[in-house]
């Protein structure tokens, strides 16, 4: 029996949702496996990905074999990089320390990029916010520059209409009157 390190698709129409699993070569993609390693979640940016990496490790030197995509996802959280490193104790290459302070340093570097990468979105998305904002202030200022003589020619309207009842006679009686007379 082969086995395969794949994803299996979750979630609903649209927004896909991965579980990474071991699973028989054979089975349907949605269908049976053997154990479940982890979950991809690329709805988000950047996408999540939740993995146990022992676990993949473990598969991988019991012959697992990875997809496309679950190397390129297993290489991304370190799972092929501590495979590779196993197999340098295993033959001799280095100690297990070594190996775990190269592991150790690897992940602190990853985090270094994943950090400063959601640091950059968050900035750009607060630039594109502020820019908008810049824009719609700028879109009222000039609505209102706009708006303002026909503010002001109203204004001399209603002065007009007011002198112009002022001038008028108070009541239809007085109005009658004067007409006679």
């Amino acid at each position: 029996m082969s086995v395969k390190i794949r994803l299996q698709r979750h979630g609903k129409k649209g927004k896909p949702f991965y579980w990474i699993v071991a699973a028989d070569a054979r089975a349907k993609r949605d269908g049976k496996y053997l154990e479940k390693i982890g979950t991809y979640n690329p709805n988000v940016n950047p996408a999540v990905i939740d993995l146990n990496i022992d676990k993949a490790v473990e598969w991988l030197q019991n012959g697992a074999q990875p997809t496309d995509t679950a190397k390129n996802i297993l290489s991304y959280k370190g799972a092929m990089l501590k495979n590779h490193l196993a197999g340098g104790v295993r033959k001799g290459a280095l100690t297990q320390e070594q190996a775990d302070a190269k592991f150790a340093a690897w992940l602190e570097e990853k985090t270094a990029k994943i950090s400063a990468k959601s640091e950059g979105l968050s900035k750009a998305e607060a630039e594109a916010k502020a820019k908008a904002l810049a824009a719609e202030k700028a879109v009222n200022e000039a609505r209102i520059e706009a708006a303002k003589p026909v503010v002001e020619e109203v204004a001399e309207v209603e002065a007009a209409a007011e002198e112009a009842t002022e001038e008028a006679p108070e009541t239809i009686d007085d109005a009658q009157a004067k007409a006679t007379e």
